[in-house]
């Protein structure tokens, strides 16, 4: 069943578009917790409400519309109308039902329906607060498919098991450290059957889900996994292995365990080798890129220095013009030779630049030791990067080696069983056959 809702005022257009006669027939199927028994005066109600709050879209209105070829109950529409409010928690909100019978252009007459709440919860005094309810009306839709038994239209499937030749390497290694969820895996099969109509579809279903669809030992119809784990499709599924029998059709040309598991870990070895390459192409793109940066580095470090010698040197030949602005000439000077105070101020003078060429030689030596400082942390996080790309790109290698060794067990199994068959067949003795040979003249 396709649901479509969305918050909005305009209470009384509203009610006028679900009255108007372009329909074979509308009734107004339920009207519950509204004062007036109309579904004009229901709005105009739920309009007047929500002036005591800041709310302008007070309703949220939402049609359901069931599958062409499905004949949905009163009671059908009821039910979907039910699974939405506790999904979007407009339980107990005044709402209003409406249903609609209109001829298609083939001529059949079908019934879809409309559904509206009040959103103002008059307790409070607010709205009730309606977050992703789109996503929650898909997995109400999804619901009622599989529950009805209904064709599911293929935009319905979830899509947050990826495909196993898209996954991504965080999906990967997020897939290794958690089993697979029993639930989520139950619905992935609903979900699988639901789309398809045929056995073809169903294993593409499956497929993009990291299953193969295989034939098991008692002759029914199973999904395996990269692992070699087996899921029967009708216990996932929740059907009788009737029905699966009836849509797959002869299940003996499907693929054995061993060989379903071998096309699903050849799936996934693909995608680790591309993944793999992918790392190794990042791992030297960013050896490339920090290489870059730690020349940059070193040439901005070069130009830093330039500059604080240019600084100092500048600096310097301010002071020196200072410390020589003291030293007085003339009849003045002669005063201070006689006096002894040129003396004093040559000997304050060197004792100034001696204390400038101290604070220089400290300003270089720090400014190298921060330089020294930037430039190991650049490399000591490149270096960790670069660990890390290698972990990864070993971590992805061994995954491959690992399932291709576990390919070769298993082949090699599968070799040891057909020999050990053939061996029994040619070593079983012959059974005589009296009627050819005659009797047993010996007794």
């Amino acid at each position: 069943m396709i649901l479509v809702g969305n918050q909005r005022g305009g209470a009384r257009d509203l009610a006028r578009h679900l009255l108007k006669d372009e329909n074979e027939r509308v009734t107004v199927h339920d009207i519950r917790g509204f004062a007036a028994n109309d579904l004009l005066g229901a709005f105009q109600e739920s309009h007047a409400i929500s002036r005591g709050t800041k709310c302008k879209q007070h309703l949220f209105s939402l049609s359901l519309n069931p599958p062409k070829d499905a004949d949905a109950s009163p009671e059908d529409f009821e039910d979907a109308v039910a699974r939405v409010e506790k999904s979007l928690g407009l339980t107990n909100q005044p709402r209003a039902i409406v249903f609609h019978e209109k001829k298609g252009a083939d001529g059949q007459t079908r019934r879809h329906a409309h559904a509206v709440w009040c959103r103002i919860d008059i307790e409070n005094m607010k709205a009730v607060q309606l977050s992703f309810s789109h996503s929650k009306l898909q997995d109400v839709a999804r619901e009622l498919y599989r529950d009805h038994g209904w064709q599911m239209p293929r935009g319905f499937v979830r899509h947050e098991e990826r495909d196993p030749r898209n996954f991504s390497l965080s999906e990967w290694q997020q897939c290794k450290r958690a089993e697979r969820d029993p639930a989520k895996t139950k619905e992935i099969f609903q979900d699988a059957w639901a789309v398809s109509d045929s056995r073809a579809a169903l294993a593409q279903a499956l497929r993009a889900h990291g299953f193969v669809l295989a034939r098991g030992d008692r002759r029914g119809a199973i999904a395996v996994d990269y692992k070699g784990e087996t899921y029967a499709v009708s216990r996932y599924v929740g059907i009788k292995a009737k029905q699966v029998r009836d849509r797959l059709g002869d299940l003996s040309t499907l693929p054995d365990v061993a060989t379903a598991q071998n096309e699903a870990a050849q799936d996934v070895q693909t995608r680790l080798d591309e993944l793999r390459r992918e790392e190794e192409r990042h791992k030297a793109e960013e050896a490339a890129r920090q290489k870059e940066e730690q020349s940059c580095l070193r040439a901005r470090q070069v130009r830093e220095a330039a500059q604080l010698h240019q600084a100092q040197q500048k600096r310097e030949r301010e002071a020196q013009i200072a410390r020589n602005a003291k030293i007085r000439t003339g009849w003045r000077g002669l005063i201070d030779r006689i006096t002894g105070q040129r003396r004093k101020t040559l000997e304050d003078n060197a004792r100034a630049q001696e204390q400038a060429l101290q604070r220089d030689e400290q300003e270089r030596r720090a400014a190298a030791a921060r330089q020294v400082q930037q430039l190991a942390q650049t490399q000591s996080r490149a270096q960790a990067t670069q660990q890390k790309r290698a972990n990864t790109i070993k971590e992805l290698r061994d995954d491959f080696n690992a399932l291709e060794a576990s390919k070769k067990a298993e082949r090699q199994r599968a070799k040891e069983a057909f020999i050990r068959d053939r061996k029994n067949r040619t070593t079983r003795p012959k059974r005589r056959n009296r009627a050819r040979d005659g009797p047993n003249l010996e007794r």
